[in-house]
């Protein structure tokens, strides 16, 4: 037997991929079906089983395509709901048979109604593990708040205690020597205390994880429910892609890989809606891009930050990248998470679009130090744009907080007739503001390169008080 944990960090997203005796499974797979043909291909086996443990939120998975390039059957949990492809239902306890092994659907409701986890039993006989998806994750459980946004008459409340019992019925009487294989880790927003790691024994966490531990339903509830932020705006739209079906990856691919020269990249983008998405690094950004173009890094967390900010998941988007494999990546880690709309992009990048003599814009950025001088000569005013929970934690005293996320709903608290400064903890997500500020037509701001994570080094006052200026 073969299992083997597919991690992909920029999502925390894990998949799994199971092999025995000539036959394959593999468990929430990504939106790229290619990566899984070649590993079928490479081990010379047939795919038997696509399982997914839940309609995802947080991403689109892969379930179609493949099961189109495969002929393999797609399973989902008990309760699933009627999707726009073929599929089987699994029963609670229902097994499959792959290769020698088996693997044994365990229905568990509360992240959502048709949560399972699938129980993974070797070709001896013996429980080697759970595959756990978003029911149980390390340190965590499933947040219970994401399929009532889905389903109406679905409320938080009900679906945390559905979790309650599905972890104190199902999972605690399994053996400790389990491996608990999670969908995430530290990094998703599909939970709350993600450890990094990304597996553990099941006995472990029997131990640590807070939401194992002995409580009334009641206190289950309050705790699972505490502390919970808002989810990002894109998770239903991807649930119900993951329902629905979707265009084949292939196509979105062939669309969004039209090379446009300067004249008619800039003729789209000022006749039409576009979104001119440039994915290069802050500071490359900072020293020239085209006007009114966003930053959201490649290199970053570019899907997050791609599913909070871009409101409508149809927006047609035209990229700049540093090369063709930069687009090519692009377009997968925009698909991944529902964006299928990349209409083509800039043949040679900003380098071209700066030979050609076109207007170009730039970020006036400082360094650490020059701030601290900055702030010796006249008080300025600072917009930090981390999480409330980082501002929270210390801040530049008299710091004003407002949150990346919100940021595009605040854009008239920001200063008219003064510069200000704004930063994050190391420049990917001040950048972002950046760019969003200068496409609002706000121009007077200077942005702290390397951000708090150097800040924090200097003698610059500071402080854990949350000012009343502060946008939660």
């Amino acid at each position: 037997m073969k299992l083997e944990q597919l991690y992909t960090g920029c999502l925390a997203e894990a998949a799994y991929y199971i092999v025995s005796n000539g036959e394959a499974a593999i468990v929430d797979p990504l939106r790229e079906t290619q990566p899984y043909l070649d590993r079928l291909q490479r081990d010379g086996v047939s795919l038997k089983y696509i399982f997914e443990t839940h309609f995802h939120a947080d991403f689109v998975s892969g379930h179609v395509d493949l099961a189109k390039k495969t002929g393999a059957t797609i399973v989902y949990g008990p309760t699933t709901m009627t999707t726009g492809f073929d599929k089987h239902v699994a029963a609670d306890g229902e097994i499959f048979e792959i290769g020698h092994l088996k693997i044994k659907a365990i229905h568990t409701p509360g992240h959502t109604m048709e949560s399972t986890c699938y129980l993974v039993i070797d070709e001896e006989g013996k429980e080697h593990g759970l595959i756990s998806g978003d029911t149980l994750f390390i340190g965590d459980v499933g947040r219970p708040d994401l399929a009532q946004h889905v389903i109406a008459d679905l409320t938080q409340d009900k679906l945390a205690r559905l979790l309650y019992h599905s972890l104190r019925t199902k999972i605690l009487p399994l053996a400790d020597h389990l491996i608990v294989y999670p969908n995430h880790g530290a990094g998703s927003a599909c939970g709350k205390n993600m450890s990094k790691e990304t597996t553990d024994t099941l006995g472990n966490q029997k131990k640590t994880n807070y939401a194992l531990q002995e409580m009334t339903e009641d206190e289950f509830v309050n705790a699972i429910l505490t502390g919970l932020t808002t989810p990002p705006q894109y998770f239903p739209k991807n649930v119900l892609m993951n329902i629905q079906g979707y265009d084949s990856l292939d196509t979105v691919l062939e669309q969004g890989l039209k090379s446009y020269e300067v004249a008619t990249f800039e003729r789209i983008a000022n006749d039409t809606k576009t979104l001119v998405l440039d994915t290069r690094d802050a500071a490359d950004f900072a020293k020239g891009f085209i006007p009114n173009s966003i930053n959201i890094g490649i290199n970053g967390s570019f899907a997050t930050w791609i599913g909070e900010l871009i409101i409508d998941i149809k927006q047609d988007i035209l990229i700049v990248a540093e090369n063709f494999e930069k687009v090519q990546e692009t377009i997968i880690r925009l698909a991944r998470v529902g964006y299928d709309h990349t209409i083509g992009y800039l043949e040679g990048g900003f380098e071209a679009w700066k030979k050609a003599g076109k207007d170009i814009d730039f970020v006036h950025r400082i360094t650490v130090q020059q701030l601290e001088k900055y702030c010796v000569s006249e008080k300025q005013v600072i917009i930090d744009v981390r999480k409330a929970s980082e501002f929270q934690s210390e801040h530049l005293i008299e710091a004003i907080n407002i949150p990346l996320n919100v940021l595009p709903k605040h854009l008239a608290e920001f200063p008219k007739d003064k510069t200000f400064m704004i930063h994050c903890a190391g420049g990917y997500r001040s950048m972002i503001a950046a760019s969003i500020l200068k496409q609002n037509g706000i121009h007077n701001f200077i942005e702290i390169a390397d951000g708090y994570s150097e800040i924090k080094k200097t003698n610059l006052p500071k402080t854990d008080y949350v000012c009343p200026t502060t946008l939660l």
